[in-house]
């Protein structure tokens, strides 16, 4: 039953779709991890094992990437993700999603940095190392061929 409503809700969003194959297409394997019966809706993230492919070496956003003066990347996180009508994980979701098994034993993904920490340069990212979830800092305007990002979307 679950999944007939599943598939009859996907079907009335197109865009829901749409966001669902950018997942797929960029190398995040999007997957089913919950439901919340108050909005009605299925949540999906990125479960690849290692931070998506096709979502690597991006500033965390806007900003962080025009301040920086040389070797500037092609693009930022953030939006990358809107364009993609998902968001990125927040630092619970990201805990959550390392219930489901090890993801990032190998690379980092950006996360949802809260407003008070972005006003000071800064933007977090997580992975995960020695049997342990670590959530890091660092200047939105780094990126690195092993950091990308994971995304959410409600549908």
């Amino acid at each position: 039953m679950a999944k007939e409503r599943l598939k009859e809700k996907l079907e009335a969003a197109g865009e829901k779709l749409w966001s669902l194959q950018e997942m797929e297409r960029t190398g995040g394997e999007p997957d089913v991890v919950g439901y919340d019966a108050s909005t009605d809706e299925y949540l999906f993230y990125d479960c690849a094992p290692e931070s998506p492919q096709g979502r690597r070496s991006f500033c965390y956003d806007r900003p962080g990437q025009d301040s920086r003066r040389e070797a500037k990347p092609a693009n930022n996180a953030v939006d990358i993700a809107a364009a993609m009508g998902i968001e990125l994980l927040t630092e619970e979701q990201y805990r959550q999603l390392q219930q489901l098994g090890t993801f990032d034993a190998k690379t980092s993904s950006w996360l949802k940095t809260p407003a008070e920490i972005r006003q000071l340069g800064g933007a977090l990212f997580a992975d995960y190392r020695y049997g342990q979830v670590f959530v890091y800092h660092n200047g939105a305007a780094s990126y690195y061929a092993a950091r990308g990002f994971r995304g959410a979307l409600r549908v």
